[in-house]
């Protein structure tokens, strides 16, 4: 997390003189703070879910259902619980980081965050207005077998 906070601090400033010398950094600063506004509420709450799950869930409850031990079963619930999983990074990566804390099986999130990226039923209605049902449809079809298939083979490799 250390080398990740210190790039994006480095692009940051760098960005942030860049801006400075074309007399825009101002604007840039209310953007990000207008972003900020919009993101924190999001952000705490998903904090404060992912702590809650941490004290509230059992261990065993998490390897049992969710852990390497589950196999198939664990990637296929990730699976459907990542489709199924409303909001975006700022609340599943955080999820996920306390569900593998947790003893949650990589391949297990990996499916899950594999469908989250590629089946999501919250977006389905957006892509289907832009897009049309045909194009969803083939998509879907197309992509449907790719998060167990993800699961298992960072279950088998990693």
């Amino acid at each position: 997390m250390l080398i990740s906070t210190f790039i994006i601090g480095v692009l940051t400033i760098i960005f942030f003189i860049i801006g400075y010398y074309k007399g825009v950094h101002i604007a840039g600063l209310k953007i990000a703070l207008n972003m900020a506004k919009e993101v924190m509420p999001l952000l705490i709450f998903a904090f404060i879910m992912s702590g809650m799950i941490q004290v509230i869930l059992p261990k065993e409850l998490i390897m049992k259902w969710i852990g390497k031990e589950a196999g198939i079963k664990g990637i296929l619930i990730g699976t459907i619980a990542g489709s199924l999983a409303p909001g975006g990074p700022y609340v599943n990566l955080p999820l996920v980081a306390v569900l593998l804390k947790l003893g949650a099986s990589t391949g297990t999130m990996v499916s899950f965050l594999t469908g989250w990226l590629l089946l999501s039923i919250s977006r389905l209605p957006m892509e289907v207005g832009i897009l049309g049902w045909k194009f969803t449809i083939i998509r879907l079809l197309s992509t449907f077998f790719f998060p167990p298939i993800a699961g298992l083979i960072a279950e088998r490799f990693f």
